[in-house]
């Protein structure tokens, strides 16, 4: 008995040909599919239709390139199993982007408010004789959950307030990695980077609908983090009273 073909619906949308987006479906035969996860069909519908167009890197999760909506829910085609997708699959590109074609969105508002929190540490120079900047293993461990993060924007794209406030909002990625840096005992620029996130758009779009948080495909909580940032905000105002 040989298993159902997989009956996919993928957004198409080139610019240089098509007046509008479309969907096209696919059957694929499982036997044609060299692997277990989502990116190995993409795969095989791409040896069928070469025109279709995707990003693709490493497929282990690790950079984050692959981002995609799959039946309604955004997450990377490399860490989604077959095996816990039903035998109809829907694919989006990642809402709330410009499409450049097929799944490929423009990711330069992400990268711009990514770059916008300064994402490295600062610290002031000192002799190198005098060693590197030490952590304690319970200085260390405030970073867990925070520095695992791809930049695979999952997240942020699942974000109404990042859709709708893209040029002024954060977003979930932005501000996850902004408290990465704001928790950390070596940099010491704490004081500019919370000044930097004050104000009613930078950090306070957020409306705690947990969106972030539910597709993140390294299982992190930016929303927590944002709280995190909130927090200390509320902290270091109340010590300059």
């Amino acid at each position: 008995m040989t298993s159902a073909n997989y009956d996919v619906n993928i957004y198409r949308y080139n610019p240089e040909v098509d007046s509008k987006p479309r969907v096209e479906n696919y059957s694929i035969d499982p036997k044609k599919i060299k692997g277990i996860m989502l990116l190995d069909l993409l795969e095989a519908i791409k040896s069928q239709d070469p025109s279709l167009a995707y990003r693709r890197s490493c497929a282990h999760g690790v950079c984050g390139s692959d981002g995609l909506n799959i039946n309604g829910k955004n997450s990377l085609a490399c860490l989604t199993k077959l095996k816990d997708l039903p035998k109809k699959i829907t694919i989006r590109p990642l809402p709330g982007m410009p499409v450049v074609r097929d799944l490929i969105i423009d990711m330069d508002r992400f990268y711009k408010q990514y770059e916008s929190i300064k994402p490295f540490l600062q610290a002031k120079e000192k002799p190198l004789q005098e060693g590197e900047y030490l952590q304690s293993p319970e200085e260390r461990d405030k970073l867990n959950g925070l520095y695992e993060c791809i930049l695979c924007a999952c997240c942020s794209t699942a974000c109404p307030s990042f859709w709708w406030n893209p040029d002024k909002f954060v977003g979930p990625a932005g501000l996850l990695w902004a408290c990465r840096f704001i928790v950390d005992s070596r940099d010491m620029s704490t004081e500019e980077r919370l000044k930097d996130l004050q104000g009613l758009w930078r950090l306070y779009r957020c409306h705690n609908i947990m969106n972030c948080t539910n597709v993140c495909p390294k299982g992190l909580n930016p929303n927590k983090a944002i709280h995190t940032i909130q927090e200390q905000i509320s902290k270091d105002s109340n010590s300059h009273n």
